[in-house]
């Protein structure tokens, strides 16, 4: 069973990470359920365990967040559908790169209901998203815009943290950092592709996707 939480309104970081805390130590010992916990921050910034001094441009403008998940910096606040999924990884399979690759094909799924193409990079963790519109960068490239930021801790076994999906953020608030130290590339919202959708109708395609890609592991 994977139990499914939606708050609305905006959750305190401190909060959040509080609760996952006690439900991931109740799943170690057997004692809860999974979990999917979906909602929204403040405007605030995380620095994960490679945070690099120099990718945050902005100092003053959030607060700052230093946390035990992997990866660099990231924003989150309103528009923003935070994603915090509490796995049990020994009945999924002990594989965290795979884990990981669950969780990007989930949001991929998840977009497709809304004709977004979203794709994974060999060498970006996250979801991209192709931007001819926009000119190519200087290798000749087509320009790409992240997303959905990844970020995964894993404690006894059971994974936390999860995904950040951009919906209809203020995508100036980036401009405080280098957003998961990616220099070369920008970011979108589904808004900002011109697809307007509600929070709650784009929760509904997170839950069919979860049930197609993660609900069927283990």
């Amino acid at each position: 069973m994977v139990e499914w939480r939606i708050t609305d309104g905006l959750t305190a970081y401190a909060e959040a990470l509080a609760w996952q805390e006690t439900r991931v130590a109740a799943i170690s010992a057997g004692e809860a359920d999974e979990c999917v916990w979906l909602l929204e921050h403040d405007a605030l910034l995380t620095a994960g365990t490679s945070a690099r001094p120099a990718d945050l441009l902005d100092p003053d403008r959030f607060p700052v967040h230093q946390v035990g998940r992997g990866g660099q910096y990231t924003y989150h606040g309103p528009g923003q559908r935070i994603a915090y999924a509490m796995m049990d990884l020994t009945r999924r399979g002990r594989d965290v790169r795979a884990y990981v690759h669950s969780l990007e094909e989930w949001v991929i799924r998840a977009l497709a209901e809304y004709g977004v193409k979203g794709e994974r990079r060999a060498d970006r963790v996250g979801v991209w998203v192709v931007r001819p519109d926009r000119p190519p960068l200087p290798d000749g490239s087509p320009a790409e815009d992240k997303i959905a930021a990844i970020g995964v801790r894993v404690r006894r076994w059971v994974a936390f943290h999860g995904v950040a999906i951009n919906v209809e953020p203020d995508l100036s608030h980036f401009q405080a950092i280098i957003p998961c130290g990616v220099r070369d590339y920008g970011v979108t919202s589904l808004v900002d592709l011109g697809i307007p959708v509600g929070m709650h109708d784009f929760d509904i395609a997170l839950r069919a996707a979860f049930d197609e890609v993660i609900g069927k592991i283990g």
